[in-house]
């Protein structure tokens, strides 16, 4: 199992963050332990998953490796992204039984999110 999954974020971008992952995904911001806090960056919660957003000084965002998260509205969210101005960029059939399309994050880290079209071997 994971816990959660780290992406970094250059300093000062939080309300950046917050606006993207709380306002446009939906997802919940979490209380970092005041040791963490002090460090900068936030972390969210929410469909089964948990993101953490780390400061990296000499940041620079992650076009290759990236969260795939699932999300059972996905239309809705990629017409929501698209309208304010985020690429999407549909996936074609390459993973049999998932639609998915990947979108950035407003500090250019790649995100991907998924939806079954049919229940999952995995999951039986």
């Amino acid at each position: 199992m994971i816990h959660h999954v780290q992406l970094a974020c250059p300093r000062g971008s939080e309300d950046r963050s917050r606006a993207f992952y709380v306002d446009l995904l939906g997802l919940t911001e979490l209380t970092k332990p005041p040791a963490l806090a002090a460090r900068g960056g936030c972390w969210f919660t929410g469909y089964g998953a948990e993101l953490h957003l780390g400061v990296e000084d000499d940041f620079r965002p992650a076009r290759k490796a990236h969260p795939a998260l699932l999300r059972p509205d996905l239309d809705t969210l990629a017409t929501h992204l698209a309208a304010v101005d985020y690429p999407v960029t549909w996936g074609n059939d390459e993973l049999p039984g998932l639609r998915r399309f990947h979108t950035t994050d407003p500090h250019g880290n790649r995100l991907e999110f998924l939806t079954p079209t049919r229940p999952s071997p995995r999951s039986g």
